[in-house]
């Protein structure tokens, strides 16, 4: 018979981890231990081990730890910024000088020669100074990831296992962590990528791990169908802006936008828009350009726009485009939007086509087909498709854990090609994937969760930045 000291010494235990719940009574009357008795008797049902609160500890002080390195990180972003500023402005000063000494070399001496020659050394010595800061910040970064990424882990755990409500407030300030880091990577990707906008490359050679960023603004795990991303082409004041849409299935009826990445984190949108009757969208490969949306309906089955702006809506019929084919793991995604650095893409199956791939140019202002593609990938068998520098990549499944970029076409040459550049899914399914030039990410929707990857290019010399794109 357990002690009364130490029944309720382990009743207090289970009260304060919240398990009140494991404790029941076995009988509303009075027995003994032969049955006519009188003894009160109750089952109890204990965690199975101890809570690892050391675990939460942990957490906790590398949340902290964390924190204070990024502030430090922001800070040093911020005189990054400055000192790019006085290097521009002294390197089109030296120009400006070299350039009038190359035009009338007589009028100086090679004492006014050396003094720039020494000013040209000093910023080149300023420049190698940033470059290894530079270094050191993406060093630092990287470290952060893969320690913030084993906080997610614990947590996750963690909340697996025991109750959720215990591990929350960590969790808040493993969310606070994980907003100031997306901060700090994205102003430094801003300040140091020089490639952004650019198609001075041959194509992608690789996708880097899934960041996860959060459960859809919903917090209901049965919004698979949706997406969410930025603005491909941001109107002024909302470079930082991103949106969200998610169902229960695969039509369209909503869509919020929030100023910024903390933003989208904390579920604060600033606004919200209904697609009442006569706007309501199918399928889930939509994206926002232009501060408009480009969807797809099915009454008259077609092409939709909706500026957010101006609020006007429009729609297009594409009449050779089919109904019968769709992506692999999606119903219903017969048109699928994209972007890239050369403009605004739509790709669908024809019945033509025998259900291959078509990509069609669409040109913005007067929403018309400019030109059409063929492509030889069946439709079916893809998961889906984005756009990168006018050059179509098709996706499909390896296996449990994995994609992988295994087809492109380049509308420029008009050359298609294998490949095989795989990533990591984090859930099995996903409704959208787009390709968005202002950062050069991937933005997944993965069963309800915002999923982004980075993408690597291979640049080189012989390729060139394509020019705006002109129909030929």
């Amino acid at each position: 018979m357990i002690s009364t000291l130490y029944f309720f010494a382990l009743l207090s235990s289970a009260m304060a981890w919240g398990h009140v719940g494991l404790w029941k009574e076995r009988s509303a009357r009075n027995e003994t231990e032969d049955g006519s008795g009188d003894r009160c008797a109750c089952d109890a049902f204990l965690p199975g081990s101890t809570f690892p609160l050391r675990d939460l500890v942990v957490v906790e002080q590398t949340a902290v730890e964390i924190y204070h390195k990024l502030e430090l990180e922001l800070g040093k972003l911020e005189n990054y910024e400055t000192k790019l500023t006085e290097y521009s402005e002294k390197i089109i000063k030296l120009t400006v000088e070299v350039e009038k000494i190359e035009k009338n070399p007589d009028a100086y001496n090679e004492a006014d020669k050396d003094e720039i020659k020494v000013k040209i050394k000093q910023v080149e010595a300023l420049a190698k100074e940033l470059q290894l800061s530079i270094r050191s910040s993406t060093t630092i970064f990287r470290s952060l990831r893969v320690q913030v990424t084993a906080m997610e882990e614990t947590l996750t755990r963690l909340e697996k296992t025991y109750d959720k409500n215990v591990v929350l407030a960590t969790r808040r300030e493993y969310i606070k962590v994980q907003m100031q880091l997306e901060e700090c990577e994205r102003r430094h990707q801003e300040l140091f990528n020089p490639n952004i906008g650019s198609c001075a490359h041959t194509g992608i050679i690789k996708v880097g791990k899934p960041v996860v960023s959060h459960l859809n603004a919903h917090l209901n795990a049965g919004y698979k169908f949706g997406g969410w991303g930025r603005d491909s082409k941001p109107v002024p004041d909302r470079e930082s802006m991103y949106w969200y849409s998610g169902y229960t299935s695969s039509s369209i009826v909503d869509i919020r936008f929030y100023t910024n990445y903390n933003s989208l984190i904390l579920r604060n949108h600033f606004q919200h828009h209904n697609l009442h009757s006569g706007w309501y969208g199918t399928g889930n490969n939509f994206i926002i350009r232009d501060n408009t949306l480009y969807y797809q309906i099915n009454s008259p089955f077609g092409l939709a726009k909706l500026n957010f702006t101006t609020m006007r809506y429009e729609s297009r019929v594409i009449a050779k485009a089919s109904t019968r084919f769709s992506y692999a793991n999606s119903p219903n995604q017969n048109f699928d939007f994209a972007a890239d650095e050369t403009g605004l893409w739509v790709t669908y199956a024809t019945a033509e086509s025998s259900g291959r791939m078509v990509i069609a140019k669409i040109n913005e202002p007067s929403f018309g087909v400019e030109e059409e593609w063929q492509t030889s990938v069946f439709k079916p068998g893809v998961n889906n498709a984005f756009m990168v520098c006018g050059v179509l990549y098709a996706v499909r499944t390896v296996d449990i854990q994995t994609d992988e970029i295994f087809y492109k076409y380049d509308t420029r040459t008009r050359q298609e090609s294998y490949i095989s550049v795989p990533f990591v899914r984090f859930q099995e399914k996903y409704s959208n994937l787009d390709y968005n030039p202002t950062d050069q990410k991937l933005y997944m929707y993965n069963d309800g969760y915002y999923v982004n990857y980075h993408l690597w290019f291979n640049h080189t010399t012989k390729a060139t930045v394509a020019p705006p794109y002109r129909r030929t």
